[in-house]
């Protein structure tokens, strides 16, 4: 495994994250502006416990991931994380930086008192959910999904 730190992300990281969300299987090769990520950070920045980390190996950006940890009601009150928008430099890959980030991930979780960590991937990803069999992930049911902008329940 290469030396690799993780830390919160700041504004100047945008265009680097944004690369990295540029490949084929993760979003079909289309990102935001620049500009609109701005916004949309500055907007996740309100939030209380809803942060975008960056994976750093010397002083590049290999990889990435979102973490929510959300307040219940239900479950005693003990909060939930969900783990979100994981990507690595195609160049990195294979490499330990996914396993390093979830690693991180899972500790914020635990330190946090999260009874769960949830993550969702989309099917056609296979090579992914092998990746998050091998740390642990465990299949829990299913992930309903709707487009709100294109399909309105009728």
């Amino acid at each position: 495994m290469v030396p690799l730190s993780c830390r919160e992300a700041v504004k100047a990281d945008l265009p680097t994250v944004l690369r990295l969300y540029s490949q084929p299987d993760f979003d079909e090769d289309k990102v935001l502006s620049t500009a609109e990520a701005e916004r949309i950070f500055d907007r996740i920045s309100c939030y209380p416990d809803y942060k975008l980390y960056v994976a750093v190996s010397g002083k590049q950006i290999v990889g990435t991931f979102a973490l929510l940890i959300m307040d219940n009601l239900g479950h005693m009150g003990a909060p939930s994380a969900v783990i979100e928008a994981v990507a690595v430099d195609p160049k990195w890959q294979r490499q330990g930086i996914g396993r390093a980030m979830m690693r991180y991930a899972l500790e914020i979780a635990g330190k946090k008192g999260c009874y769960k960590t949830a993550l969702s991937s989309n099917l056609k990803r296979e090579k992914a959910h092998a990746f998050y069999r091998s740390l642990g992930f465990q299949q829990h049911g299913y992930s309903f999904c709707t487009n709100c902008q294109k399909e309105p329940i009728k």
